[in-house]
């Protein structure tokens, strides 16, 4: 095995482990799943930045499904594991679409973090409508559930990737 396949599937898994960690510690959580983390999407959204969206789709969505796994993650429907969690965290390896400065980097990241929120708004809308208001439009309902977290993850992540990005750029450049 070449050193830069041994260490982008090193890195994969450290990273990986670094967002299961972060995922644990919740700023904010909603009553029916999603929550505001501390920063728990950021290791994968600098994984795809270093190693591509191909490689970070894969991170991503390996996350998703230990998380689904060992965070007691909750389905009422088989669509809700795919949306909020195979799709829902696969999508951040699009965090590695604009890659080469801060700038690129933090676009890179709304872009992945916005394609989640479709994701789950898709979940919210199809599948825990369930718990919207009577009378309430579920499309509606879904998009204010998931914006009240995901604005905030997407916001404190977005900035937080582009302060430390200069810290990382010499880590983002290196694959030998």
């Amino acid at each position: 095995m070449k050193r830069s396949n041994l260490l982008r599937i090193v890195e994969g898994g450290i990273f990986i482990a670094l967002s299961m960690i972060l995922d644990y510690i919740k700023i904010w959580k909603m009553p029916q799943g999603g929550s505001v983390t501390a920063l728990a999407m950021l290791p994968l959204i600098l994984y795809s930045q270093k190693w591509g969206i191909k490689n970070g789709l894969l991170a991503s969505t390996t996350f998703g499904v230990l998380k689904f796994l060992l965070s007691g993650g909750f389905s009422l429907h088989p669509l809700s594991i795919v949306f909020d969690y195979l799709v829902g965290f696969g999508v951040l390896g699009f965090a590695g679409t604009f890659r080469g400065n801060r700038e690129k980097a933090t676009l890179s990241a709304a872009l992945a973090i916005f394609l989640r929120f479709v994701s789950v708004f898709i979940s919210g809308a199809f599948v825990w409508y369930i718990y919207a208001p009577e009378g309430m439009n579920p499309y509606l309902y879904s998009f204010i559930y998931n914006v009240t977290y995901m604005g905030p993850e997407l916001l404190l992540t977005c900035i937080v990737l582009y302060v430390i990005y200069p810290k990382f750029e010499k880590f983002l450049k290196t694959k030998n």
